[in-house]
């Protein structure tokens, strides 16, 4: 049995570097298996191959190739034993250095990772979080039955004049030094006047025309426009008004509380109508709620984010952001250009959020262990089934809840739920 050393270094609170020594014991053993598994290829005459006596097969195994299988095999199984000596769990394959090497008699290796840090819980009972109440105004319910008005309104075409709130249908060419730009020409465009779709002064100077007006209007673009080669350029835009439509508002009465469902009356809908704001508040406050619990804990607590888990959650944030705005057909470089965020601060926001994630799920799963938080395998078959109703059109994804790390994934996320429920209790 060998007699193997080890000595841990703290890089910072989520790396350590370990020094490892192995004597000719521990090498003696790694030895064993070397030869063992090199013979398997040995070809020697008489014999069919890995077939021939051990003895034999040895001598003609090169030393050279030996001794690099032995400390190969040495480091390999002494690796994870070493960091459990020290109490360290590493989060990745830890990098391995060979310090030192006297074949058949001694090896030194050092071998450094990121680790799990060590998290000193806070109290978690007394978080000083306050639940905000949940209010719906009048001006909320006011605004959806506004909403609900616009949605049933009807459209008439009028020959006046226009006014903000009117919808107009109109050619327009915009150039620029008397030459047409591009993307600033189009026919037949429907545009709803204060809907500040176009760029300040366009709708403006539209109000007060109306159909068989022709007309130029001198624009100067914004000097933060997103499309950088108009930003700041002065420019001229030809329009036409074609049509002038009004929307005429349907009455607030029981025939557009019934097209709305089944309600009697308008007194119904608004009642309904609370109802509904109520949950989403309540909903939306719980969640703000737990967001600023697990903050506050954090705060309260000792912990660090080791760099590789803030990477893993970099990688989530972005692959996130892409989809979305690949699905509206723009680049990520092109959604910060619109947003006027540079690539520096985006990572810089991201970088805080990934470090936020980290640190929550860290304290969340100590709270959970020492809480002795579970969830039965029972319920995780539960959750399962209820997504698997959830994706009953989606293939790919039905594929995915067979797979044990699926399973596991699900069973970690129903813990910190459960985790997070207790958190609320115990600061409620």
């Amino acid at each position: 049995m060998g007699d193997m050393k080890v000595k841990s270094k703290k890089l910072s609170d989520t790396r350590v570097l370990i020094t490892v020594t192995l004597d000719k014991n521990d090498l003696n053993t790694a030895r064993e298996k070397a030869v063992e598994r090199l013979i398997k290829e040995v070809k020697i005459e008489g014999f069919r191959k890995g077939k021939a006596p051990r003895d034999l097969a040895e001598k003609v195994l090169d030393r050279n190739v030996v001794s690099q299988e032995t400390i190969d095999i040495a480091v390999r199984t002494t690796v994870p034993t070493a960091f459990q000596e020290v109490e360290k769990s590493p989060l990745v394959v830890p990098r391995v250095n060979v310090t030192k090497y006297v074949p058949d008699e001694s090896a030194e290796y050092t071998a450094e990772a990121d680790i799990l840090p060590e998290v000193k819980l806070g109290d978690f009972k007394n978080l000083k979080v306050k639940k905000p109440e949940v209010k719906v105004t009048k001006k909320d319910i006011d605004e959806i039955v506004e909403n609900i008005q616009k949605a049933y309104a009807e459209k008439k075409v009028m020959k006046k004049k226009a006014e903000l709130g009117d919808e107009v249908i109109i050619d327009f060419v915009g150039k620029r030094d008397g030459e047409p730009f591009q993307g600033g020409t189009a026919k037949d465009y429907h545009l709803e006047l204060g809907s500040k779709s176009f760029i300040p002064g366009f709708e403006e100077g539209i109000v007060g025309h109306e159909s068989g007006d022709k007309f130029e209007l001198p624009l100067t673009f914004p000097k933060d426009y997103h499309e950088k080669s108009l930003a700041g350029a002065k420019t001229v835009f030809e329009v036409l008004v074609k049509q002038v439509n009004v929307f005429e508002l349907p009455k607030l009465n029981e025939e557009l509380a019934k097209k709305c469902g089944p309600f009697k009356n308008m007194d119904e809908l608004r009642a309904d109508i609370e109802k509904n704001l109520k949950l989403q508040n309540e909903a939306r406050i719980n969640e703000k709620f737990k967001d600023d619990l697990v903050e506050a804990l954090v705060k309260n607590s000792k912990v660090s984010a080791p760099e590789i888990l803030i990477e893993d959650q970099l990688r989530i944030i972005r692959n996130d952001i892409e989809r979305n705005v690949a699905a509206a057909g723009k680049s990520l470089d092109e959604y910060l250009k619109l947003n006027n965020v540079t690539k520096e601060e985006w990572e810089k926001q991201a970088r805080e959020v990934a470090e936020k994630r980290v640190k929550a799920s860290l304290v969340l799963q100590i709270l959970a262990r020492d809480a002795k938080i579970e969830v039965s395998d029972d319920d995780v078959i539960a959750k399962i089934a209820e997504l698997r109703d959830v994706y009953q059109k989606s293939p790919e994804a039905l594929k995915n809840l067979k797979d044990p790390r699926v399973k596991m994934d699900v069973k970690n996320r129903m813990v910190i739920e459960k985790t997070l429920n207790f958190l609320v209790e115990a600061n409620s």
